[in-house]
């Protein structure tokens, strides 16, 4: 196949736990061609859409792991398969490249994820279309209701929609202090939602990461351990990736979840669950692969490009 990947620079991706050069590197092994853009590289022209595009090898070399060709303009629907996966900030930006990639989608290119879906699915908002999977769950940018809830609730987490890695993550006491003033910044004086849940004591656990490939989970997940007193486990802020089986509670929201996601044209997808609950449904750019591949033997990617090529093969 030809496999167009929208990344960020390739020359800045940490390679000891970067997804993207997993896939990557599972597309050259099966021989497949590889074309790399920016998110800056996509365009339409006449009403389709076309990138300048950069062919692209990769070597399993910690030393050389890729070289670049020379840029030129082709076709985005010219590729079979076009992974998209830019990191978040989910900014304006990003919602202009879902659009030029959803040209291309009607130009015949299969985009992973679906371009509308990644616009659709808000990473945080799109897990509350699960309650029955929730811990109780807020999204406001009424200080007052906020507040209401802490005062149920007792401890709580509050979160802005739109970040990544345990950005602007807190944890609320009902009689703790700074109360106003966190709720202040995240709502941006009460103009912008946020979301509040439940605090979860089992985050001293592990907050799991479960990979779907196609609707289907991967038989491990990465419990992703907050360390020296901290609240967040996300890797970005210090967390301890373990590996683990899934149990059979994170097979069970695994199997709720799964056809929904299908439905939507997202194939490679992170939930995140603790304890019982699942807390958000990762869509832009799900990582975690290299940590359960090390830790467990495991290829995931190749689990991935099984299902990309029996796709492009209907």
């Amino acid at each position: 196949m030809r496999v167009l990947v929208v990344m960020d620079p390739i020359e800045n991706v940490n390679l000891k736990k970067d997804s993207t050069m997993a896939m990557l590197w599972a597309a050259s092994r099966r021989g497949h061609e590889l074309g790399y853009v920016l998110q800056q590289d996509l365009y339409i022209d006449q009403g389709k859409a076309f990138g300048l595009v950069a062919p692209l090898r990769v070597f399993e070399d910690y030393g050389h792991y890729f070289e670049l060709g020379d840029r030129k303009r082709e076709s985005i629907a010219a590729y079979d398969v076009v992974l998209m996966r830019k990191d978040p900030p989910f900014d304006m930006n990003f919602v202009y490249s879902t659009y030029i990639l959803e040209q291309a989608e009607r130009e015949g290119a299969w985009i992973v994820n679906k371009p509308q879906s990644l616009r659709d699915c808000n990473e945080k908002l799109f897990a509350t279309q699960f309650p029955a999977l929730q811990v109780p769950t807020l999204v406001t940018s009424q200080q007052s209701l906020i507040r209401e809830f802490l005062q149920e609730h007792g401890d709580v987490i509050v979160k802005p929609l739109d970040g990544m890695g345990g950005m602007g993550v807190f944890r609320l006491y009902q009689e703790g202090v700074n109360i106003g003033s966190t709720i202040e910044i995240l709502t941006e004086n009460g103009t912008r939602p946020i979301m509040a849940q439940r605090y979860i004591p089992e985050i001293v656990d592990g907050d799991k990461r479960i990979l779907m490939i196609n609707g289907e989970a991967v038989p491990y997940c990465l419990a992703r351990i907050p360390q020296n007193g901290e609240v967040r486990g996300n890797l970005a802020a210090g967390g301890l990736g373990e590996a683990r089986p899934l149990t059979e509670h994170d097979r069970a929201i695994a199997a709720k979840i799964g056809p929904f996601l299908k439905q939507k044209g997202l194939v490679f997808v992170g939930l995140d669950v603790i304890g019982q609950y699942v807390t958000e449904i990762n869509v832009t750019s799900p990582t975690c692969i290299r940590e359960i591949d090390a830790q467990y033997g495991t290829c995931i990617a190749d689990d991935l490009f099984d299902v990309l090529e029996a796709g492009r093969s209907v």
